[in-house]
């Protein structure tokens, strides 16, 4: 008799094309740093951070658990305990944080991570820059006085205190076709008491790009950083 199969939590089938190639190259390459907790969360903060999951859910280190549980099934052969990171694959486990720079790109006006600096104009200010989350096909030449900056950080729900009217901010603006980041600046703060979801604050932002106005929470907020 064959034994019983404990049951799971449904297996999350959100992630996208590219998110599952790189869960399958893991299982492909049994060599390097031993999965784990660990693991799943910052492979989570990967993936949420990457452009093409813009306009998506948010993905939840336990999806990622529950989908590697779900294929390890498959492959009885390979212990869980043993199944590695293969050292190949340790940029995605980058902390999102350590990325230094972003650049706007000259086709939307939207600011983009920077993966690579590639050439450089030496009559100019221009600079070959590659995006995190695209390819070679859609490198552009960017002028590094006014579109490349330091990288802007998402900001915390205790950090709505100190904002103020004026402040300009990077805001991940999400519409039908489209969810990316522009620049903007703070109009004004409708401050609220924080529950168990955090802040519940309304800001209203300026895009600087067509002068539109939204309200937003502040988890769709960035601070630049200071030039």
């Amino acid at each position: 008799m064959d034994r019983l199969r404990p049951r799971n939590r449904e297996v999350f089938s959100g992630f996208t094309n590219a998110e599952i190639e790189k869960m399958e190259n893991f299982l492909k390459e049994p060599k390097g740093v031993s999965l784990g907790r660990e693991f799943y969360q910052k492979l989570a903060g990967s993936f949420n951070r990457s452009t093409g999951r813009a306009g998506k859910p948010v993905i939840k280190w336990t999806e990622i658990e529950g989908w590697f549980q779900a294929r390890l099934q498959d492959l009885p052969q390979v212990p869980n305990s043993e199944l590695m990171i293969p050292r190949c694959m340790e940029e995605v486990m980058q902390d999102p944080s350590e990325l230094e720079f972003e650049a706007r790109s000259s086709k939307d006006g939207a600011w983009y991570d920077v993966e690579a600096f590639l050439a450089h104009r030496f009559l100019s200010t221009g600079e070959a820059v590659r995006f995190v989350g695209f390819g070679a096909e859609e490198d552009e030449w960017i002028n590094i006085r006014s579109s490349v900056r330091q990288r802007s950080i998402p900001l915390e729900n205790t950090e709505c205190s100190n904002l103020n009217v004026g402040d300009s901010v990077l805001c991940f603006q999400e519409r039908r076709d489209q969810a990316i980041y522009y620049d903007a600046q703070i109009v004004e703060i409708q401050r609220r008491m924080h529950d168990i979801r955090g802040c519940r604050c309304l800001i209203l932002i300026r895009y600087d790009h067509d002068n539109s106005e939204e309200k937003v929470r502040l988890r769709r907020l960035c601070r630049r950083a200071k030039s």
